[in-house]
């Protein structure tokens, strides 16, 4: 159901600003604005250039473009990719709505990877030279910027951990939980979506052949840990799946 916005005699607030501003958005509080009070909101919201359209398979940027911007995800999905040597593409993490694309260009000023939208996607595009100099004035943004930079490096490590360490069955299993939490921290249901990337795509990730994706879920939905249709995915026994993640249950 769409719901109309009334109209407004406030001059400049028409209905596009308003739906433009950060504290509109249903993302705000996963993205920069966190904890920021209205006046350093309109601050931002005076720095952040224009929305920006990527329609699936489109690209965001490319490894060696320079670096301006950072990109808040509004909506959709992306993955971001680094070639191998031997031209071999390596997928290095799914981004969603509510999280940073760019920041691996910050200290050397070029991209270090692709970024490509996985369905139609919408970013906010945030300059980074005006951002920094906002990261000065407000504490507040800068320890939450802080705070997302410290997940990226998590984050690296947790694939690190999971490609080194972890056998087929806990790191599909990991991948799903982190799914799934991602979603729940959204708003969405931590137990039911759906799969923006193909069963190819989360192999190359993960480390392994799409065959043994297509195993691995045969082998969940036998154990009645999840139901799969196309990409609509429901989890049956979340409980579980952790305990596998963790290594303290092995999946049969």
């Amino acid at each position: 159901m769409t719901i109309e916005l009334p109209s407004l005699t406030i001059p400049g607030m028409t209905v596009d600003v308003l739906r433009a501003k950060c504290a509109n958005c249903s993302m705000h509080q996963l993205c920069l604005p966190m904890g920021l009070g209205a006046a350093d909101m309109d601050r931002l919201d005076e720095i952040i250039g224009r929305r920006r359209k990527v329609p699936r398979g489109g690209t965001l940027f490319r490894i060696g473009d320079p670096f301006a911007s950072l990109y808040a995800i509004r909506l959709g999905h992306f993955k971001t990719y680094q070639v191998n040597p031997d031209g071999a593409e390596q997928i290095t993490g799914f981004q969603m709505a509510g999280e940073l694309l760019g920041m691996d260009a910050i200290s050397t000023d070029r991209h270090h990877c692709n970024a490509i939208a996985l369905e139609d996607s919408e970013v906010c595009d945030i300059p980074f030279a005006s951002l920094q100099q906002l990261l000065a004035d407000m504490p507040a943004l800068l320890r939450h910027f802080h705070r997302m930079m410290s997940q990226e490096i998590t984050r690296e490590q947790s694939v690190m951990l999971l490609l080194g360490n972890m056998q087929a069955t806990q790191r599909f299993a990991a991948f799903i939980v982190n799914l799934s939490s991602r979603y729940e921290a959204r708003g969405y249901s931590a137990t039911q979506f759906q799969l923006r990337m193909s069963r190819e795509e989360i192999g190359n990730y993960l480390g392994l052949t799409i065959e043994s994706i297509s195993r691995l879920l045969s082998k969940f939905k036998k154990e009645a840990l999840l139901k799969v249709s196309n990409r609509e995915i429901e989890l049956l026994d979340l409980p579980r799946l952790k305990a596998i993640t963790a290594g303290t249950d092995r999946c049969g």
